[in-house]
């Protein structure tokens, strides 16, 4: 061979095996560095909640470039919905998403970071959690149990509930057998109801075949959805019960310390980017699924009386305080929870109250 033709011959060697090194390098990066399971409360790719799981699965991907790949799996999946706690404690799944007050059997004190009866909104609720001091207790009591967690999304003020009774007095509430989780469900008991704690997938056929008498779920959107008018004809509202609820991510700690801190503060930001964003959907959905629950389903929507309303929130009052006796731990969130909800009291009343008064009044 000339020494032309070698140097040629040579050059073209060099630059396939450059592509071949380059491929290489491209298939490399497009593989995950760390592939995590996301199991949930939740039915798979339920609209708002299983959805918002998805979304928080996805932004971890797209924001990390890739490096953390995230499947999600609905509740009975991998594992029962209320499971979900244990599974990413013991390191079986590395991330959840569900909702802190199904914790109350760890800590009652988990309820506070969900929703309290008559308590913080929406707004009010990221403004105690970010800029508070809600999240650093949330930290350490989930540090406990080997979890990180993120406020992951927010339904807003829900809606009272789905009713096959007309609820005009404190005593149709006596003996209604109620799906309803958390302090709400503790308030109805002691207004003479019967709590029942089911996982959303079990909720319709439960109030249709007669096994509860009632239920609450979330709000327009997701009750559309459920089809739950075709179980009950009364739809009250407000939510008394859950008036900004707040849904959780969790992470494993131990998966989470190994992450390198660019990483840990993708997946931090993606769950403050879905917590949002839920709220959002929330806004936009409801109305209308109201509306088409209202003028082509015919549902009987209605307002708690006065009265029942002022028992309700009497009870709550005190279901709430006695948490605070708990523990020490539940002290100081109960604590830190009510000077945030006194200061934000006195706030409301002369900006998002007085606004929305003189709107619908002007």
């Amino acid at each position: 061979m000339q020494r032309r033709d070698f140097i040629k011959a040579a050059g073209a060697a060099a630059i396939t095996a450059g592509a071949s090194t380059q491929a290489g390098q491209a298939y490399a990066k497009d593989k995950p560095e760390y592939s995590w399971k996301m199991v949930t409360t939740w039915p798979k790719n339920f609209p708002g909640l299983g959805t918002g799981a998805n979304h928080l699965a996805e932004l971890i991907g797209q924001m990390s470039g890739g490096r953390i790949e995230v499947k999600v799996y609905g509740a009975g999946e991998l594992v029962p919905a209320f499971e979900i706690f244990d599974a990413v404690s013991a390191g079986t799944a590395e991330m959840g998403h569900g909702a802190a007050y199904y914790w109350k059997g760890k800590s009652e004190a988990a309820q506070f970071f969900t929703t309290v009866p008559f308590g913080l909104t929406a707004q009010e609720m990221n403004g105690w959690l970010y800029y508070g001091g809600g999240m650093e207790l949330w930290q350490e009591l989930y540090a406990k149990f080997d979890l990180v967690p993120a406020a992951a999304g927010n339904t807003g003020v829900q809606m009272g509930g789905w009713f096959n009774k007309e609820i005009n007095s404190l005593e149709d509430l006596k003996g209604i057998k109620m799906r309803i989780p958390g302090l709400g469900g503790e308030v109805l008991k002691r207004a003479g109801g019967t709590p029942v704690n089911l996982p959303g997938g079990e909720i319709f056929t439960s109030l249709q075949s007669g096994a509860i008498d009632a239920t609450e779920w979330i709000g327009p959107y997701n009750d559309l959805a459920f089809g739950l008018y075709k179980a009950a004809k009364y739809y009250y509202y407000p939510g008394w019960h859950e008036p900004g609820t707040m849904l959780e991510a969790m992470i494993h700690k131990p998966t989470f310390d190994k992450l390198p801190d660019d990483l840990q503060a993708i997946v931090m930001a993606a769950a403050k980017v879905v917590n949002i964003d839920m709220l959002s959907e929330y806004m936009a959905r409801n109305p209308s699924a109201l509306t088409t629950l209202v003028d082509e389903h015919g549902v009987d929507v209605r307002s708690f009386p006065p009265d029942v309303l002022a028992r309700l929130r009497e009870l709550s009052g005190e279901v709430v305080a006695e948490i605070a006796e708990k523990d020490e731990f539940s002290k100081r969130v109960y604590a830190s929870y009510q000077k945030f909800l006194k200061q934000s009291q006195a706030w409301s009343k002369i900006s998002e109250y007085a606004y929305l008064n003189a709107r619908d009044h002007a």
